[in-house]
């Protein structure tokens, strides 16, 4: 006996179909699925609006509310129950000026909902805090004018570090730098290990592309960029991947304990190419207008909305992202907790 096929069976014809085998039932693609994602590895982002007495929702953000101080802890606590992995704060104050005053005074809406939320859920989640000025200040830019339209550089880190600073002193476990200023992590790092902060994270925003997928969240931040005005100049070329690299580098070279990529489902490849490059942990940010095309796509009926959303989410996470920030946070926790 040889051990071979007899010339007749189908197999010495056609290949072995084992992986459509793997596929016959739920429990054998669940057995075998390569790719698994857990509430503890999303990132809840949550807006929270100074001088509101109950949650404004977001009109291009279906299900998704500016928070009060009150109703952000609540929202926070329920997440926790869900065993969502971590929350980032986004501000609004009532107040604007030309450097963001608001993002870094002690009594700023972010410092004040940040005290809160370390009291209320800090132990069972990570709070994280955006770091950047543009919901703070009067022209929209994520940095300080030079008084000819243009970002300061130098000037905006300066700002960086104080906002660092009093996020870390009013209890945010990670600080996320969003504004794409060269140095700022460098800046931010000094900083919070000159005031006593040493074991306070940093998630830097190496590769934000100046996307068309941000509308629904400025919305959210109600942001205008002063006489139409644009990022260009500081945030990514979406036409290039290379230098995405060379910013994560640069940020990792500075101190950063944590890289991410933004928008995220555009932009695969660079998740990709990050992951297979570093050595630490890269989150993915789902944007709010990759959010808001799958509710507007399933109210239509042109979609199955929670068929599109695990695989969006699940696309990120087989990219390689370790973290995903994504509005469908509470609603993949609550998936996740009924397929138990």
């Amino acid at each position: 006996m040889t051990g071979h096929l007899p010339s007749s069976s189908p197999s010495a014809t056609f290949p072995v179909q084992r992986p459509r085998r793997l596929r016959a039932t739920d429990a054998l693609r669940e057995l075998v699925a390569e790719t698994r994602l857990h509430p503890r590895q999303i990132v809840a982002p949550l807006f929270v609006r100074e001088g509101i007495s109950v949650p404004n929702p977001i009109v291009s953000l279906p299900g998704v509310v500016q928070h009060t101080r009150s109703s952000l802890v609540a929202e926070a606590r329920q997440l926790a129950d869900l065993g969502v992995g971590a929350l980032i704060v986004f501000g609004i104050p009532s107040t604007k000026d030309s450097i963001g005053t608001n993002a870094f005074q002690p009594e700023g809406i972010v410092q004040l909902a940040l005290g809160e939320l370390r009291q209320a859920v800090g132990e069972r989640m990570v709070i994280m805090a955006d770091l950047c000025v543009d919901e703070y200040t009067d022209h929209g830019h994520c940095g300080i004018l030079d008084g000819h339209g243009s970002v300061d550089n130098d000037a905006t880190l300066e700002v960086y570090a104080k906002i660092a600073v009093a996020q870390a002193r009013a209890g945010a476990h990670v600080v996320a730098p969003s504004g794409m200023m060269d140095g700022q992590v460098g800046a931010i790092r000094a900083a919070l290990d000159a005031e006593g902060f040493a074991s306070t994270s940093i998630l830097a925003y190496s590769a934000k592309y100046a996307s068309g997928l941000y509308g629904p969240f400025r919305e959210a931040v109600s942001v205008e960029i002063a006489d139409g005005g644009h990022r260009q100049g500081y945030q990514q070329d979406w036409r290039n991947a290379r230098e995405a690299l060379v910013e994560v580098q640069a940020d990792l070279a500075q101190g950063a304990d944590m890289v991410m990529v933004k928008p995220a489902l555009a932009y695969l490849d660079v998740i990709a190419a990050v992951r297979a490059a570093v050595d630490v942990p890269v989150a993915a940010y789902h944007v709010s207008g990759e959010y808001s095309m799958i509710k507007a796509a399933a109210a239509n009926g042109w979609i199955d909305h929670d068929a599109v959303a695990m695989e969006h989410l699940t696309a990120i996470k087989r990219a390689g992202a370790d973290i995903i920030l994504t509005y469908l946070a509470r609603w993949f926790a609550e998936q996740h907790r009924s397929a138990q």
